[in-house]
């Protein structure tokens, strides 16, 4: 096992990967930037390292730095946490290159699951069904318009290297494609980089659905359950719960089943995410997969137990994962809330000093926060300040645990997207578990 950890994030994912090496008896070490010198994970850290300005692309994202960083504090691996590098397979490479650990899946896994059109075929290729459109990345727009020709429209123009939502585009008609697919390159190449572009048929009236997989180095994997992503906004999203409501023991079998070939045909070992769109008739197609550990990994823990932080530390040091798929029992239901420093009306960020934090508590409710009375959320970075996370016996008391919890939580001298959940959890189709993501985003 490792002695030491470089955890190269920042915010609760930093906070929650050192509570985890803290039990582990490993020594964490903080790489930060200068606006997160104060923070809460810099603050508990056994160590800290400066890793440049606030700039992400000069501090987070400075690969030389934080590979420098690991070797002066020694560290023998360093975990990435989920966004910034985490998926970056030169990352990867140049960490085993360095003879440091990354803690996640291979490079080659990344490389070829984080080119959305190259994945959309492997999981083709292992027999998980997948959205009609494009045989990977398009050659250009007369080549995407013959695609969405034969398919039919609606389409949804899709970043090959993509994610958050950014390059990505529905389009209804012929003569709107030309437009989407500029727009679309121009934001693919701002922002991963690389113009390519697929395409596939837009499924409306669908559910996300994500299948959390688990594998280690001999090629024992498993999965975990699924995770009901659908409350989106914007395709971000904002609410996550296990198991996904109204889903058939059949589709969740064959979603489960389809997840865990994905991960075979990449030879996947970490923590990771299949993800797929669920009509209304229960018929489900893969759409990415995500490797990594997601936002959203609470949810998981709380209906299984199982430390996923913890795992994939343990995976990276290669030990082996020591159960078999009947070992893992799911219980009750779990939900969790992202609070975002945001106007709960516009979404628009909201920073500022933190004067007065109250966590809410009681049984069954867990609070992953980097937060604190004085602490100044800064501009720099993603809005999130806290997830908050219930587990219930069944849904209908998990969600009216939520709702007590984010009643009862305070936040003050920042606006938050707390108003936005409380309306959310009582709207009636959410309550009735028949929702969808364009209904959602469209009722909210």
């Amino acid at each position: 096992m490792f002695h030491k950890i470089l955890i190269a994030n920042r915010g609760e994912i930093a906070l929650r990967i050192l509570r985890a090496c803290r039990e582990m008896g490993i020594r964490a070490v903080i790489a930060h930037s200068t606006a997160d010198a104060a923070s809460l994970p810099v603050r508990l850290a056994d160590e800290s390292i400066c890793i440049g300005p606030a700039e992400s692309r000069q501090s987070y994202l400075n690969i030389p730095s934080i590979i420098s960083a690991a070797a002066v504090t020694d560290s023998e691996a360093i975990h990435p946490g989920y966004g910034l590098l985490s998926e970056n397979a030169a990352f990867a490479e140049i960490c085993r290159a360095c003879g440091i650990t990354f803690i996640g899946p291979s490079p080659e896994a990344i490389r070829i699951m984080g080119d959305k059109a190259q994945a959309r075929e492997m999981a083709r290729q292992a027999g998980a069904p997948v959205v009609p459109g494009s045989d990977g990345a398009l050659r250009g727009l007369d080549e995407a318009q013959r695609v969405a020709d034969s398919i039919g429209y609606p389409v949804m123009i899709k970043a090959a290297a993509g994610g958050g939502g950014r390059g990505m585009r529905i389009v209804s008609e012929r003569d709107a494609l030309a437009r989407a697919w500029a727009t679309c390159q121009s934001e693919a190449t701002k922002a991963f980089a690389s113009g390519e572009l697929y395409l596939e048929k837009f499924v409306d009236e669908a559910r996300h659905v994500e299948v959390q997989v688990l594998g280690d180095r001999n090629g024992i994997r498993v999965h975990l359950g699924e995770r009901d992503c659908s409350v989106q906004r914007r395709h971000q999203k904002l609410l996550e719960e296990s198991p996904a409501p109204t889903i058939s023991a059949e589709t969740r079998a064959g979603l489960c089943k389809a997840a865990l070939a994905v991960a075979h045909a990449v030879n996947y070992v970490s923590a990771g995410t299949v993800e797929f769109l669920v009509d209304r008739g229960g018929r489900y197609s893969f759409i990415e997969m995500n490797t990594r550990i997601q936002v959203e990994h609470p949810v998981t823990e709380m209906v299984t137990g199982v430390d996923l932080v913890r795992e994939q530390i343990r995976l990276a040091a290669g030990e082996s994962l020591g159960y078999a798929q009947s070992a893992v029992q799911m219980s009750g239901h779990a939900i969790e809330c992202r609070v975002n420093a945001e106007d709960p009306e516009t979404f628009v960020p909201s920073p500022g000093r933190v004067t007065a934090w109250v966590p809410p508590g009681g049984p069954k409710v867990r609070v992953d926060s980097h937060m604190m009375a004085g602490y100044t959320v800064p501009p720099h970075y993603d809005s999130l300040i806290a997830k908050i996370i219930v587990h219930g016996r069944d849904r209908a008391e998990a969600i009216a645990r939520m709702h007590r919890a984010l009643a009862e939580t305070i936040v003050e001298g920042v606006k938050t997207t707390i108003p936005y959940h409380l309306k959310l959890l009582s709207d009636p189709a959410f309550l009735s578990g028949e929702f969808t993501l364009p209904r959602m985003e469209r009722n909210l």
